[in-house]
C-alpha cells in the first residue's frame, strides 16, 4: 500500500502509548497495535523517545506513511496548553516541533478527544452524518469533540463547563460514578443534567458517547431524556489511533 491510503496513528495517554498503521479507506488497523508503557513522570523527552520507538516499528511496514499524534492536552498551533496525567513540563511547550525533531519527520498533532471524534466522523457513528455532532468520552474526566459537517472544531473542553457550581466532569464522569459508588440510575441523573445543559448551549444533531463505559450504554442511555439522538461510539480503544492517522492525511480537516 502507498502512503496515499495509509497513515500511522499514535495515541499518547497517561499510562500507555499505542500506535498502529491505518487503512484510511476502511478505518481498519493493518498492522499489529503496538503499545508501550508511558514513561514514569510523563516527561517530554521520555515520551518522545517512546513514541519514536513505536513509529520506527510501524514505519518499517510503510516508510512513507504520514504520522498523526494525539495527546491529552489542549493543542493550539502545535503548543500543548495543558497536561492531563503527564508532566506539567508540557504546559506551554511547542510539542509538535519537539516531536518532529525527535522523530525526524513532520507530523499532525492533535488533542486526544478531538482525534476520537474525528475517527467517529470518518469511520464510525458519525460517518456521513451532517450537522453538528458532539462526541463525549466518559472516563477519568469528560473529553469532548465537536464535528460540524465533517470538519473538526478543535479544543472543545466541555467537561469543564460549570454546572451547579462545579466542573461538570467532577460530578458526571465515570470516575465520579466509581468514586462515589453511584448506581446507574443516580449517575444517569447527573448525566441528564450535563447533557441537557450541553444540548441547550449547542443544539446538536447527534451525541456520541465514548470511553470504556460506552460498552455498557444500555445501562444508562435509556434513562436519559433528550431531544438529541444519542448513540454509543463505534471505536473505543482504537479511536485515538484512527483519528490521529486520518488527520495526518493531506487535506484532512
Amino acid at each position: 500500500m502507498t502512503s496515499q491510503t495509509t497513515a500511522i496513528g499514535i495515541d499518547i495517554g497517561g499510562t500507555g502509548i499505542k500506535g498502529g498503521l491505518v487503512d484510511l479507506s476502511s478505518g481498519e488497523l493493518i498492522s499489529e497495535r503496538v503499545k508501550l508503557p508511558t514513561p514514569a513522570g510523563g516527561k517530554p523527552a521520555d515520551i518522545v523517545e517512546t513514541t519514536k520507538a513505536i513509529v520506527a516499528r510501524l514505519a518499517a511496514e510503510d516508510p512513507t506513511a504520514p504520522v498523526g499524534v494525539c495527546f491529552p492536552a489542549i493543542v493550539k498551533h502545535g503548543f500543548t496548553m495543558s497536561a492531563a496525567n503527564v508532566s506539567k513540563k508540557w504546559i506551554g511547550l511547542n510539542a509538535e516541533e519537539l516531536f518532529e525533531t525527535g522523530l525526524g519527520r513532520s507530523i499532525h498533532f492533535v488533542n486526544d478527544a478531538d482525534a476520537a471524534g474525528y475517527a467517529e466522523s470518518q469511520f464510525g457513528a458519525a460517518k456521513d452524518k451532517a450537522g453538528l455532532i458532539i462526541l463525549t468520552t466518559l472516563g477519568t474526566g469528560i473529553g469532548s469533540a465537536l464535528i460540524y459537517n465533517g470538519v473538526l472544531i478543535p479544543n472543545a473542553e466541555l467537561g469543564h463547563l460549570e454546572i451547579d457550581g462545579a466542573d461538570a466532569e467532577s460530578r458526571a464522569s465515570y470516575a465520579a460514578k466509581e468514586r462515589e459508588e453511584l448506581t446507574w440510575e443516580r449517575w444517569a441523573k447527573r448525566l441528564q443534567r450535563y447533557y441537557s445543559h450541553v444540548e441547550f448551549l449547542f443544539t446538536p444533531d447527534l451525541f456520541i458517547v465514548g470511553g470504556g463505559v460506552s460498552k455498557n450504554y444500555q445501562e444508562f442511555m435509556p434513562l436519559l431524556d433528550l431531544k438529541t439522538p444519542m448513540v454509543p461510539a463505534v471505536h473505543r480503544n482504537n479511536a485515538g489511533i484512527l483519528g490521529a492517522a486520518a488527520l495526518a492525511r493531506p487535506g484532512a480537516a
